[in-house]
């Protein structure tokens, strides 16, 4: 039985939440990062030799993604390799659908209508892809739009594998 997406409104807040709380984020998101650290190595594996700080700004997505689940209730079993094969497996067969790497990605990327978590789904689509320029000018080093969708397919995954391991 698939779990209830949790209100756009909610996944907003916890998300602000963790982005207020500052460098004080860190030790809830090493605490959770570490229960769930097969997913810190999927993310931390496929980063390390194309672009490591992209690679971290994927794992601080990570830790709010998962903080976003804990903040919502519920409790989340310990993700294994055969839930992300899983979870790989099913999104592997909307990347075609997803390309090409255009303007227009994070629309295609909304219309499917079997995502997990669409909610959270769609914020970090917004972090990635839609914030404007005002709220990207405390970035260092703007990422490029394949980076940007690497991470997203990743934590979709990763999303996917969440969602089914949790019960609210």
């Amino acid at each position: 039985m698939p779990n209830t997406p949790i209100s756009r409104e909610d996944v907003h807040a916890y998300a602000e939440s963790c982005s207020d709380m500052g460098l004080d984020f860190q030790s809830i998101a090493s605490r959770l990062l570490k229960e769930q650290n097969r997913l810190k190595t999927f993310i931390e594996s496929n980063f390390k030799e194309i672009d490591p700080l992209a690679g971290q700004v994927a794992l601080y997505m990570l830790s709010v993604s998962l903080r976003v689940f804990e903040q919502d209730g519920g409790r989340m079993k310990k993700i294994n390799t055969t839930d992300l094969n899983a979870a790989q497996s099913k999104i592997n067969a909307a990347v075609e659908s997803l390309l090409p790497l255009d303007d227009e990605f994070p629309k295609r990327a909304k219309a499917i209508d079997w995502r997990a978590q669409p909610n959270l789904l769609d914020e970090i689509l917004w972090a990635l892809f839609e914030r404007d320029d005002e709220e990207k000018k405390d970035e260092e080093q703007p990422m490029d739009s394949n980076q940007s969708a690497m991470i997203y397919l990743m934590l979709w995954a990763t999303v996917e594998a969440m969602n089914s391991k949790y019960r609210a």
